[in-house]
């Protein structure tokens, strides 16, 4: 049997973590900080639990330099899935509250019905933007369509379309020539402009914040952008400027923890449409758009509010990661998550490099300019399945495990999360060599 020394992983999630911070946590799941019980068995509500929550907020505020004015940082569950719903929803009843406020505002008090004929005749304008560029942005995409109906998304950019291989397939970041087929965000129409930063099963990443997107924080009619953004593969791998996002979401089972919690990353002013939307007047529109109000649990208000308690919130999951952002801000320091972003692409360089080295055994999915740091994706020889399982076989003769790609596309894919050290990856460059000059 293995030890962890002898292993290295590069699973695409759970991913690995820290083998200090497993070992500091599995000792607190038995007895946290000498009280005699575990973290698995205090209260989510006790001051322990809020400690935890604190010191979260703490390093991730330190190591992305958010502006704690401006944003509140939410802990959650219900994973990336859950929010392809939860930001929709609470964007689009954002955007309903703006919209009735400031009918309210030019029409005066006291006009109920004729506030409610106004958005209600706004409401068919509306639509929610979505950038695919892979399988999760896609999914998210589906899930607002499924809710809201299909008539109120957009999908501004699908990445298959502009395949220049012409396979109808997911692996480059095309430019955005409008921000929507009818620039209606520019007239305050866009409830959000949604888009998946990396996409894990694809092995495409955006190389920046995108640049269609700059300066629009503010639209033309005086109404801010929300750019929704998935970070969930990616997050905490490089620098991020917060105040672009209306909200950034992530799930822990990358760089971050373990399964189960979901950070969530918000500006207020959303938080403050969403708290004031009357329900009744929510429910006044469910003709036009049904499934717009969350689930109490997938309330980001209430959460905010509840200070990300208001139902049992795994405080275990929550201090391992606690103890990573710990671990990463004492590291990094003045640098802030930029050290880690040093790291992560020097490793992503030599793995591509080594790949590309070998162009004639190796075949990399997406196109250079968006190949991800976090999940390199490529074939063996075209698609050879029969060399793709012997790479696979090798591999794991050398305790390199969890490089198969997803059962969905194929190949193979190794993911370069936070955890996984140079010296891993060092020893898997060192097989690809090895590998291709045998079967090359």
């Amino acid at each position: 049997m293995p030890s962890r020394s002898e292993v290295s992983y590069f699973g695409a999630g759970p991913a690995p973590l820290p083998t200090f911070v497993l070992e500091t946590a599995a000792a607190s799941l038995l007895n946290h900080e000498n009280q005699g019980l575990g973290l698995g068995e205090i209260s989510h509500r006790s001051p322990t639990a809020n400690k935890i929550i604190a010191d979260a907020k703490t390093a991730l505020s330190h190591l992305l330099s958010i502006p704690d004015d401006e944003y509140e940082t939410i802990f959650m569950q219900g994973g990336g899935s859950g929010e392809f719903s939860a930001v929709l929803q609470n964007c689009v009843v954002a955007w309903v509250e703006r919209r009735r406020e400031k009918a309210v505002k030019e029409l005066g008090e006291g006009k109920d019905k004729e506030v409610l004929e106004r958005v209600r005749k706004e409401v068919q304008e509306m639509k929610v933007e979505y950038l695919v560029t892979g399988s999760w942005s896609l999914k998210a995409s589906q899930e607002a369509a499924r809710l809201i109906g299909p008539k109120y998304v957009d999908v501004v950019m699908d990445a298959r379309k502009s395949d220049p291989k012409g396979k109808n397939k997911f692996g480059a970041v095309p430019e955005l020539q409008s921000l929507s087929t009818e620039g209606r965000a520019r007239k305050g129409y866009s409830a959000l402009t949604y888009f998946c930063d990396n996409e894990t099963v694809d092995g495409v990443e955006f190389p920046k914040f995108p640049s269609e997107l700059e300066g629009n924080e503010e639209t033309e009619a005086g109404e801010e952008r929300i750019v929704a953004a998935d970070m969930s593969s990616n997050f905490l791998s490089r620098t991020v400027d917060v105040k672009k996002y209306g909200i950034i979401f992530a799930g822990a089972q990358k760089n971050l923890g373990l399964p189960g919690i979901t950070v969530v990353i918000i500006r207020k002013s959303l938080l403050k449409l969403t708290t004031s939307a009357p329900v009744a007047f929510l429910h006044a529109l469910s003709d036009l758009l049904p499934n717009i109000i969350p689930p109490i649990v997938f309330d980001l208000a209430t959460l905010a509010k509840n200070n990300s308690l208001y139902n049992t919130l795994p405080v275990f999951n929550l201090y391992v990661a606690t103890l990573v952002l710990q671990s990463l801000s004492a590291k990094y320091g003045h640098k802030r998550i930029g050290g880690q972003g040093e790291i992560s692409a020097r490793k992503a360089e030599q793995i591509y490099g080594t790949l590309d080295k070998y162009a004639n055994l190796y075949n990399v999915v997406p196109e250079k300019h968006a190949r991800s740091r976090m999940n390199v994706c490529f074939r063996l020889k075209g698609g050879d399945e029969e060399a793709e399982k012997k790479f696979v076989k090798g591999a794991e003769e050398r305790g390199l495990l969890g490089v198969k790609g997803h059962r969905s596309v194929g190949g193979i894919r190794v993911s370069n999360y936070n955890a996984v050290g140079e010296e891993a990856v060092e020893r898997l460059c060192q097989f690809m060599v090895d590998f291709a000059e045998k079967e090359g």
